[in-house]
């Protein structure tokens, strides 16, 4: 292992992780770890919640310290992007020209916003939310309050704002064409308690519409023109429509590449000695039986460690259970479990109407989703029944007076 070269394309969570394990885990030879942001590698949950709302600096959301890389001897290249792969000659090329070879290759390259193309969508005042600086130029314009925000999008990305945008002190309406906020995640029934949530608030919800134009004067946006012909007064627009998978770099080097880069459940790519983790790795996941690309978190963790073991030759598997959480106003929440299955009616357990209660998805009597709003110290116990795949009665989830362990 002491003179294998690793190269790490893309200096996000997923890639940081991997650079850390591979250490951790007894790696002594070279390891490059570039990125095109002029930052340490960091967290983004934060760029939605409490970076945003001026609760957290920056470096709360940094993944490690930034003098552990030097003392690591992990080459941080930053400000830099790999160009081109050539697999065969096991090198890369990055930006600036420079040339480098590398035994194994981890792609962690991430992904984009996805953006809006419709007239006035370069107006001055619309805002995207991928990066520090992104998150840093949305707090300035809202931070004073009195704005008038509109959010494009009633997914996570969309809600979260809003909700950090409102408590901030600015109006807020939030669009999209879906019938209920977060309902592609949580279904009819728990998105509505969002969106009801976010409506005691005063945050204004219009569901089922597209934005067809942005209108304004001098180059800045002033109004959100929808379907129908309404016009939304707006200072600023947040654009949260999800993100694209940074797969140019794998397309061009004749990966495959569908949803992602498709790897194995090893996070093997289809080029030799080629890995992919993180937002932008379409991966083969053993308990769902076909491939899996998560934009969240504790994916990127999960897969820039199996990455990192699987490069050093352990067997190693991506099959942690998806998580995530988010935080809206005074709804505190975390999830564990498959969207494929979550769209069927949930079990509840707890005060649904009160915002303190988890919630079950089944699948043939099985728990294959859970989480938990307002109610704590559960999320091991969830994770426990979807793992097992033991069947569970409905009747005995939904009684609080049955320990979650028991099941």
């Amino acid at each position: 292992m002491g003179t294998t070269s690793i190269v790490i394309a893309g200096a996000g969570l997923a890639g940081a992780t991997a650079a850390e394990t591979l250490r951790s885990e007894g790696f002594t030879g070279d390891i490059t770890l570039v990125g095109a942001e002029p930052h340490e590698p960091y967290i983004r949950p934060p760029l939605s919640k409490a970076y945003l709302a001026g609760s957290e600096d920056a470096a709360a959301a940094l993944v490690k310290d930034p003098g552990w890389y030097a003392e690591n001897k992990v080459d941080l290249r930053q400000q830099t992007s790999v160009e081109f792969l050539d697999p065969p000659g096991h090198s890369v090329t990055l930006a600036d020209g420079t040339k480098l070879g590398y035994g194994q290759l981890l792609l962690a390259t991430g992904a984009s916003s996805r953006r809006l193309d419709i007239p006035g969508a370069d107006l001055q005042g619309i805002h995207y939310l991928r990066s520090l600086e992104e998150s840093s130029a949305l707090h300035s314009a809202l931070a004073g309050g009195g704005k008038k925000l509109v959010v494009i999008g009633l997914g996570w990305i969309g809600m979260e704002v809003g909700a950090t945008a409102r408590q901030l002190g600015n109006d807020v309406t939030l669009v999209g064409p879906e019938d209920v906020p977060l309902g592609h995640a949580l279904g009819t029934l728990i998105g509505n308690q969002f969106a009801d949530r976010h409506r005691r608030e005063g945050v204004v919800i219009r569901t089922g519409m597209t934005p067809l134009e942005f209108t304004g004067r001098e180059n800045r946006v002033e109004e959100v023109v929808l379907e129908g012909g309404e016009r939304l007064p707006a200072d600023l627009v947040l654009v949260a429509i999800g993100a694209v998978p940074n797969t140019a770099l794998a397309k061009a080097a004749g990966l495959a590449v569908t949803n992602g880069i498709d790897t194995d459940q090893s996070l093997r790519t289809s080029a030799a000695d080629v890995f992919a983790a993180g937002d932008v790795a379409n991966a083969y996941h053993p308990a769902l039986g076909r491939p899996l690309r998560s934009e969240h978190w504790a994916n990127a963790i999960a897969q820039g460690k199996t990455a990192a073991r699987v490069m050093l030759g352990q067997d190693a598997v991506n099959d942690d259970i998806p998580y995530f959480y988010t935080d809206q106003f005074d709804i505190g929440m975390e999830y564990s479990g498959y969207f494929p299955w979550a769209t069927a009616e949930p079990v509840i357990r707890g005060d649904l109407d009160a915002l303190e209660f988890i919630a079950f998805w089944l699948r043939e009597g099985r728990v294959v989703a859970g989480m938990n709003v307002n109610v704590w110290d559960v999320q091991d116990d969830i994770q426990d029944l979807i793992r097992s795949g033991r069947p569970v009665e409905a009747v005995d989830l939904s009684n609080a007076a049955k320990e979650l362990k028991s099941l």
